[in-house]
């Protein structure tokens, strides 16, 4: 944890986060100026974007650091000291929903999805399905901390059931739902949910925090690919949109 005001920690943020953003306008500017030609008031509203970009992520990643992460360690170190150890599921399966729905990126592919399918697949149908596969994903990561799980055991046939499942649900959900896992495990999963499995790991008597702690980001990316599986099925049984 560093301290609330670091300067030096901000500097080297405020370069890296400028490093990675450079070659993405470098790329922009370059296309404005012998391509795209775009309405001076579009290529203006875009360096607006950029550079509100560019605070946002700067504060993004500052606040993760001073509040996110140690909050995340301590919630999950002390769900695993108490006498009720089980809570760590119930909250997990709470948290994990709550955070998918405050997730960047999910919003942004749940916008796209209802765009590119002209409204006929709603944007909330798919913001529920992948919270409800994140939470479940997260109570199932917690349970393989409490009772010492071995990932193997969860991500192997789960990769097994997805296969099947994309054999039923067709190519154009399976893209859906792989692009689903990727952004379900964005900043604010690792950042957050990630910090209380390492907490919660650390204090077992005995436990190794590398072997137990980690995986659930894993284990995050997998469950939405299944649920928006599970949803594809259904959704074109009853609607017969998008069959293969």
């Amino acid at each position: 944890m560093i301290e609330l005001f670091n300067p030096e920690y901000l500097v080297n943020l405020i370069l890296e986060v400028l490093i990675v953003l450079t070659p993405i306008f470098i790329i922009f500017v370059v296309f404005q100026l012998f391509i795209l030609k775009l309405p001076r008031s579009y290529f203006f509203n875009t360096l607006k974007g950029f550079f509100l970009t560019f605070i946002g992520l700067i504060l993004f990643l500052y606040g993760v650091q001073i509040g996110f992460m140690p909050a995340g360690y301590v919630i999950g170190a002390t769900l695993a000291l108490s006498r009720h150890r089980w809570l760590l599921v119930p909250i997990g399966f709470l948290l994990g929903f709550v955070v998918t729905i405050v997730e960047p990126s999910v919003r942004v592919l749940c916008i796209e999805v209802e765009k590119s399918t002209s409204g006929y697949i709603k944007e909330k149908q798919i913001f529920y399905i992948l919270s409800l596969g994140v939470s479940v994903a997260v109570a199932l990561a917690m349970a393989k901390i409490l009772f010492e799980i071995p990932l193997l055991y969860i991500l192997l046939p789960g990769y097994i059931l997805v296969f099947a499942l994309s054999y039923i649900a067709g190519p154009k959900f399976t893209a859906l739902s792989f692009d689903s896992g990727g952004v379900a495990t964005g900043p604010m999963t690792v950042s957050f949910l990630l910090s209380i499995s390492i907490g919660a790991a650390g204090i077992f008597e005995g436990m190794d925090v590398v072997l137990h702690g980690f995986g659930l980001v894993a284990i995050a990316s997998l469950a939405p690919i299944i649920a928006v599986l599970v949803f594809g099925m259904i959704f074109q049984r009853k609607t017969g949109f998008l069959k293969k």
